[in-house]
């Protein structure tokens, strides 16, 4: 019997059958292995705070908050998902370079535990909007360091950036307080990079995280209740690459945060995580169209592609590798194949995966790309070529859980109002 792909015992059969693909599936007990897994071991002084931006969908975020994550978000929409979610404003952080007007007074309407500020224009808006409302803003300063990280996949700090405060244009600003009185100054975020699969440079980096943290309390006499460290903990998509080892990486990591909260009690310690939590948890399903040979090279074109997962063809990196892939419904059968993984799109760059060992492969068989659990269809071009997003299932606790309708031509023309030249033609 051939041996197919299954998620909680539910088979990728049953998945296609009941919700069509192309289809994010993600597994509810990988969700919860991999943030229990690092809760259980690190220090508790840090809290985990769950980045939005690497999936979105309210049913995963409502998940890892009941797990015990804390939520970051970099837009209205996203803070209002983590509401909806049930998290807490004052387990809410909002980050970005560029926030409106109204995503400001959304923060300060809502009362979440932190504005992070990465500009001075920005923080002068903040006391403007504080001001009107008889408050005072909590603002926690993001900080672009000198220094930067090591052996990240994406570099975020120590060079020009859009990304928060020089850190030398802000030691020269001595007086803050005075010039944003109706901001409180309660906090330093710094967020050096992603994808880091080191221990040795995510202890490195959050060690002079926090030594920066207090030569800014220092310099501005801060009550300091809040540091974030960013976080930029990596999955290992490629060939070459390993997982971070949770328990090496806190054995190493906790007598760093000890010796900070020894000195500072009441500083809350905030880790952002998104790719971490989410990437292992998710596979993008597509059924194979067609099956065909061009100049020698095997090409299986499918129903899905990098308009919901472009990601998976190297957004960010420039060297382009497969992540895993897999025939769901032949797991059995080996690699004896390379097989170009292409999609439905008018483009060449519509290629998922290039030369990736498969067994043959058929129209009407099932290629998973797995690790697709963040950044999938939301840092995708979902709407090129019109075909919509995908739908995405929940499996859990052994049940599966339709947690995103698939778009259909109404909900993509919904928001469209049709012009007709004929109705304004003065020559009739």
């Amino acid at each position: 019997m051939t041996r197919e792909f299954q998620v909680q015992g539910v088979p990728v059969s049953e998945l296609n059958r009941r919700y069509g693909t192309p289809l994010f599936v993600y597994d509810g007990d990988v969700l919860r292995d991999r943030f229990q897994g690092l809760r259980d071991r690190l220090h508790p002084a840090m809290e985990i705070f769950y980045s939005l931006k690497a999936n979105p969908n309210i049913s995963v975020c409502a998940l890892l908050h009941s797990l015990g994550a804390r939520a970051e978000v970099s837009s209205l929409v996203e803070l209002t998902t983590a509401l909806r979610a049930g998290v807490p404003p004052e387990q809410i952080i909002f980050l970005g370079p560029g926030k409106s007007r109204q995503e400001l007074a959304a923060c300060l309407d809502t009362g979440i535990h932190a504005v992070v500020c990465e500009s001075l224009p920005e923080v002068a808006l903040v006391d403007e909007l504080a001001r009107e409302r008889g408050v005072r803003a909590p603002v926690a300063l993001r900080v672009n360091p000198r220094f930067a990280v090591k052996r990240s996949g994406l570099a975020m700090g120590g060079k020009p950036r859009q990304f928060g405060i020089d850190e030398e244009e802000l030691f020269a600003q001595t007086d803050l307080a005075r010039r944003f009185p109706d901001v409180d100054l309660m906090g330093v975020q710094v967020y050096m990079g992603t994808r880091i699969l080191s221990e040795d440079v995510i202890v490195e980096n959050t060690t002079r995280i926090l030594d920066l943290a207090e030569r800014l309390t220092t310099a501005f006499h801060l009550d300091l209740r809040m540091v974030d460290v960013g976080g930029g903990l990596g999955v290992a998509y490629f060939d070459g690459e390993s997982d971070l080892d949770a328990k090496v990486l806190t054995d190493r990591l906790n007598p760093v945060i000890e010796d900070f909260t020894t000195r500072h009690p009441g500083t809350r310690m905030i880790m952002e995580l998104g790719r971490y939590l989410t990437a292992d948890s998710g596979t993008y399903v597509m059924a194979v169209r067609y099956t065909k040979t061009s100049m020698g090279e095997r090409f299986a074109v499918a129903d899905g592609g990098t308009h919901h997962h472009m990601a998976a063809v190297g957004i960010g990196s420039f060297v382009k590798r497969n992540f895993p892939m897999a025939v769901l419904n032949r797991l059995d059968e080996p690699p004896t194949e390379e097989w170009n993984v292409t999609g439905p799109l008018c483009t060449p760059g519509d290629t998922i995966g290039k030369k990736v060992p498969l067994p043959p492969v058929r129209p009407g068989d099932l290629i998973g790309v797995h690790r697709s659990g963040a950044y999938g269809p939301t840092a995708s071009p979902g709407l090129f070529l019109s075909h919509g997003y995908p739908a995405e299932v929940l499996v859990h606790e052994g049940r599966c859980h339709l947690v995103r309708e698939r778009d259909s031509p109404d909900d993509l023309l919904r928001r469209q109002r049709l012009y007709d030249p004929a109705a304004h033609d003065i020559s009739h």
